[in-house]
């Protein structure tokens, strides 16, 4: 697509990133599934090597198709750059590994996926890496978390599994004061309800298995770079600023500018942590973007409609879903994401962790999958699943409580999944 007219979310989720392949007019993006690339002569070889050219080396680096989709995700969110990679949390490994060392932390949400929390809380300490945990709604405990050796902020911006909507803007604030980059992963909300760069966020991971793909086949991450954040403001931050050996002392940030992160990510980070998106992923997932806006549309749509049923029903003691005008994060909708509240909540059952079991299994178009933003509608019991690690406190602290059920709402026929989840609560209430 040409730089000229300014194109359309519903354009741009179709046409951003493509072009038809020049060599057969192809028009869908082609799975180039191929490891190498020939290069032109030594000189062309040693210019990309060299970061002098962009261009196709080998795919654990780059590859076109994945290239398509780095592009129409980082268009979609207002970023300057994108890197693709092998799952969600291969997307946040590489988000932090450029800001991060031995000995820093990181400020995070405590309302986070549960595997977030567990890779958080223990994974990175193999790395010498902290996590600090905080309820953002409480901007002075943010504050009162950062430090000197504080390198990143990091949140959701509709969290999962609760649905609870980050005040993006009055987190950006607090990073923006310490001159510290704020991460938002944006998975659930997708860029059709939620731009976290239009509210000050410097990097954007997704977990691109969900909604982006949205038809549970394959996994998928990506990292997408605002391109506004200043690098070279501090030391903090010497693999972007300073001289880096492995290129003959080349600085990122001195060399490519408001593209230095993305660059990076792929010189360095997939070079090194090899974390690559297969083609044939991406293709998947382009695939998925492309009616992105129309999914999410039905989805919202679903998800107000089966809320506010749960919501009255006896059975039920309460439903975390910002749509619904009860929710203390109702305002943040309009907001933070002015076209729904997503499509994932949990509900509190009375009868508590047995009925959640037996309404798990009661349930017959509902699938119970680790998963979320299927088409198709999905439930689990977070507590006894994704959430299973965690301690009882952290369980309760990202809501995801013994006597909670979490819904991904799909696309199917609501009134269906309304009669689906009524004869699954008789069950459980039996």
């Amino acid at each position: 697509m040409s730089d000229g007219p300014s194109y359309g979310f519903d354009t741009l989720q179709i046409h951003a990133g493509a072009r038809p392949d020049p060599a057969t007019g192809a028009r869908q993006t082609p799975i180039y599934q191929t490891t190498a690339y020939v290069f032109r002569d030594a000189d062309h070889a040693a210019a990309l090597f060299n970061l002098q050219e962009v261009g196709y080396i080998y795919s654990r680096l780059t590859n076109p198709t994945v290239a398509v989709l780095q592009e129409r995700i980082a268009t979609l969110e207002g970023g300057v750059g994108a890197v693709c990679c092998s799952s969600g949390h291969a997307a946040q490994i590489m988000a932090l590994f450029p800001l991060m060392g031995p000995g820093l932390n990181i400020v995070a949400s405590t309302r986070l996926y549960g595997g977030s929390v567990t890779q958080l809380s223990h994974t990175i300490k193999r790395f010498g890496w902290e996590a600090r945990f905080v309820d953002f709604d409480d901007l002075d405990a943010v504050k009162a978390a950062i430090d000197d050796n504080t390198r990143a902020i990091f949140c959701e911006s509709i969290a999962n599994p609760g649905g609870y909507i980050t005040d993006l803007d009055a987190i950006a604030g607090v990073a923006d004061g310490a001159g510290l980059p704020l991460i938002v992963d944006n998975t659930s909300a997708t860029p059709y309800l939620c731009r976290p760069i239009e509210h000050g966020a410097t990097l954007v991971v997704h977990s691109t298995t969900k909604y982006l793909t949205g038809n549970g086949t394959v996994t998928g991450g990506c990292v997408v770079d605002s391109g506004n954040f200043d690098w070279s403001a501090s030391d903090k931050f010497p693999s972007l600023s300073a001289p880096e050996p492995a290129y003959h002392g080349l600085k990122f940030h001195e060399t490519f500018g408001n593209l230095a992160y993305t660059f990076h990510g792929i010189a360095i980070g997939l070079r090194d942590l090899g974390m690559t998106m297969n083609p044939q992923a991406a293709h998947y997932t382009l695939m998925g973007t492309e009616t992105l806006s129309l999914r999410m549309e039905r989805h919202v749509e679903n998800a107000e409609k089966l809320a506010a049923w749960l919501e009255a029903d006896p059975r039920v003691d309460f439903v975390t879903y910002a749509g619904l005008k009860s929710s203390p994060y109702y305002e943040r909708v309009e907001r933070i994401c002015p076209k729904g509240a997503g499509a994932l909540f949990t509900v509190a059952i009375k009868g508590g962790y047995d009925a959640c079991v037996k309404l798990v299994n009661g349930l017959e178009i509902f699938s119970h999958v680790a998963n979320l933003g299927d088409a198709r509608s999905l439930v689990i019991h977070s507590a006894s699943t994704t959430h299973r690690q965690l301690t009882t406190e952290q369980q309760e602290a990202a809501g995801a409580g013994p006597n909670m059920v979490r819904f991904s709402i799909g696309t199917e026929d609501a009134d269906d999944l309304i009669a689906d989840l009524d004869q699954a609560l008789t069950k459980a209430m039996n």
